[in-house]
């Protein structure tokens, strides 16, 4: 009976050894799939002018993670015309915005590249409340443009825009994205 037990337990303790190298496997390779897939995109946030409120550690960490995966997500949506990666990531006007891009971009054959993403964000309002969070970003990247597969254009971009961040239910979400000529 003893030995029964003994094989018992040797079987649950090698059982959680494989079910505990599976997830160290599954994280360190889901890691770094999530770094490869946001190293295009650069983002530096600095929050020090944030007011009236000071953005806590956790909040900049949210926004510098989520802000990043937005970026992603459009440069996805407009590369291969598809509006799936905007979910999660956007909300509102920035959203409908984007869709209608898009929507734009497949009547026309087109599609847009974004390359070496470089975003310097800077918070400038963040409310009272912690609901909304008002961001300055100077943005550059390389944009191509295909007509079909086929590049027409290329320039290297300098973009600023003014950009409204609302917490959701597991991140921060752009509701409004709008490009201004300066702030």
């Amino acid at each position: 009976m003893i030995t029964g037990a003994m094989i018992t337990l040797g079987s649950q303790a090698h059982l959680r050894r494989i079910s505990l190298s599976a997830a160290l496997f599954f994280l360190t390779f889901g890691s770094l799939t999530s770094l490869a897939a946001d190293s295009a995109v650069q983002v530096q946030l600095d929050v020090k002018n944030a007011a009236p409120r000071a953005v806590e550690g956790l909040t900049e960490r949210g926004i510098l993670r989520d802000y990043r995966f937005a970026w992603t997500s459009i440069a996805q949506a407009l590369e291969l015309n598809t509006l799936d990666p905007l979910e999660g990531a956007f909300a509102g006007e920035a959203k409908e915005s984007l869709r209608q891009t898009v929507a734009s971009q497949q009547r026309a054959n087109l599609s847009q590249q974004y390359g070496n993403q470089n975003h310097r964000l800077e918070a400038v309002f963040y409310a009272p409340e912690g609901d909304v969070m008002e961001l300055h970003d100077t943005a550059e990247y390389q944009l191509r443009i295909s007509d079909g597969g086929k590049l027409i254009h290329e320039d290297h971009v300098v973009m600023h825009y003014v950009v409204l961040m609302t917490p959701g239910a597991d991140r921060w979400v752009i509701r409004q994205l709008q490009a201004v000529s300066q702030f």
